[in-house]
């Protein structure tokens, strides 16, 4: 097997929520994306008043019972996480960083995550919330979605402080390769020699990012709202 350990993505789906792997972070709740057969998914309302009015009001809550530490990774052999890396890298604005320049061989690269933070939508507010409600305006294209079940709602999102990445190397990790990595990071990330052969770098920690997802499929029957149900706890869609 390619993956030496994933206990990051099976807690994640446990709590049914999707991990991110782009640089796309632009994630938030109560977002309604659009995903129809054969196409990738796409941003349909930044949120869900912008299409829907209702007078019942939709509750948000924190998930207390997911946390995200560095025990829980992802691990990869060398290749494969160096692939994973890029666009990952890309969201702290290090598309550029270029790591297999400076380190280009190895045995293993492991991603996780430290200091999360989560915000979930409260299921049944929702509930309540559709049952009552009505399109802020005439919108054909938003009626034709919905009874095609192509919409989906973000109602949870995991947010961390910093991402942790492991490599390690199958050289001895050398000063001048440690200051190289300062330079190019420009302090975005923090490098640390665990020992002669392992490198561990860690972002700076400044501002909360969207580390993963949970989403629910809206359910409508010739307008009526029939429910929804979770997509993110065994699909990656995000």
């Amino acid at each position: 097997m390619n993956m030496l350990q994933s206990n990051l993505s099976k807690n994640l789906r446990e709590h049914g929520y999707d991990l991110l792997g782009g640089p796309i972070r632009s994630y938030k709740l109560l977002q309604l994306w659009l995903k129809v057969p054969a196409n990738p998914i796409e941003l349909y309302y930044a949120h869900i008043n912008h299409a829907f009015e209702s007078k019942k009001s939709l509750e948000v809550s924190e998930n207390s019972a997911l946390k995200v530490s560095s025990r829980y990774k992802n691990e990869y052999m060398f290749n494969m996480g160096m692939s994973l890396l890029e666009p990952l890298l890309s969201a702290f604005g290090l598309g550029n960083l270029s790591l297999e320049t400076l380190i280009n061989s190895g045995k293993s690269i492991s991603i996780s995550y430290e200091g999360s933070e989560s915000e979930e939508l409260v299921m049944g507010s929702l509930e309540n919330y559709l049952h009552q409600a009505d399109y802020l305006h005439p919108n054909p294209s938003l009626f034709s979605h919905a009874n095609k079940d192509q919409i989906l709602l973000i109602s949870g999102v995991l947010w961390a402080k910093n991402l942790v990445i492991t490599i390690e190397t199958d050289i001895e990790i050398s000063p001048s390769l440690i200051l190289k990595l300062d330079k190019k990071t420009d302090g975005k990330l923090n490098t640390f020699k665990k020992n002669d052969k392992v490198l561990k770098l860690v972002s700076e920690g400044k501002m909360p990012f969207p580390i993963a997802v949970k989403a629910n499929r809206l359910h409508f029957d010739k307008g009526h709202f029939k429910g929804s149900n979770l997509v993110t706890d065994n699909r990656s869609l995000f």
